[in-house]
């Protein structure tokens, strides 16, 4: 069996501790390695996980960090983690940028969609991503089938910018317009 990047990644120093990124609700924390590597092989549920994390979309992203350890750095992959319990929700991240622009996905566990944790998340990791150097576009796309992901983009800031057969496309510049009831995120120092 081919190597996944599983083994090497169990291995990956961080070399600079990766701040992470606090909301009134949550906190983007970078993937831990062991954790990537534990939802990668199919591992047993951590306690410190939501009850239905990691969800099909957390397995993708598991799988691209373990291909691409590099994501696992300040403008890469993060978890979200529920302020209130200390549980993983799930997962937002920064894509590599192309061009001064840069994308973002994300995705919340089912138990808790429906509290705005993924609009706040999204707000987030665009506002940070736009202080990246000669990044001055952020992006994500949100399928035509699913408006409660546009809807997400849409109070996150993003504006639609063209939608494709099965795609909107959504962007956003610095500065990101001011949210209504969520503080920007703040960076804090990585415990």
């Amino acid at each position: 069996m081919a190597d996944s990047g599983v083994d090497s990644l169990r291995h990956v120093p961080q070399e600079t501790p990766v701040s992470d990124l606090t909301t009134d609700r949550l906190v983007l924390r970078s993937w831990p390695a062991d954790e990537v590597a534990a939802v990668v092989a199919g591992e047993s549920r951590l306690p410190h996980w939501a009850e239905d994390f990691p969800a099909e979309g957390d397995r993708v992203i598991a799988g691209f960090i373990a291909e691409h350890p590099g994501t696992l750095g300040p403008y890469g992959q993060r978890q979200i983690i529920e302020r209130a319990t200390g549980l993983v929700v799930g997962a937002v991240g920064l894509f590599p940028p192309a061009d001064g622009t840069i994308e973002f996905g994300y995705g919340i566990v089912p138990s808790r969609r429906g509290r705005g944790y993924a609009s706040e998340a999204a707000r987030a990791i665009a506002a940070f991503a736009l202080t990246a150097p000669g990044i001055h576009t952020v992006g994500a796309k949100a399928e035509l089938s699913n408006p409660a992901s546009a809807r997400v983009l849409e109070k996150a800031g993003l504006t639609r910018v063209r939608a494709d057969a099965e795609m909107a496309h959504f962007q956003a510049t610095a500065p990101l317009p001011e949210p209504s009831p969520q503080s920007p995120p703040s960076p804090q120092p990585a415990p």
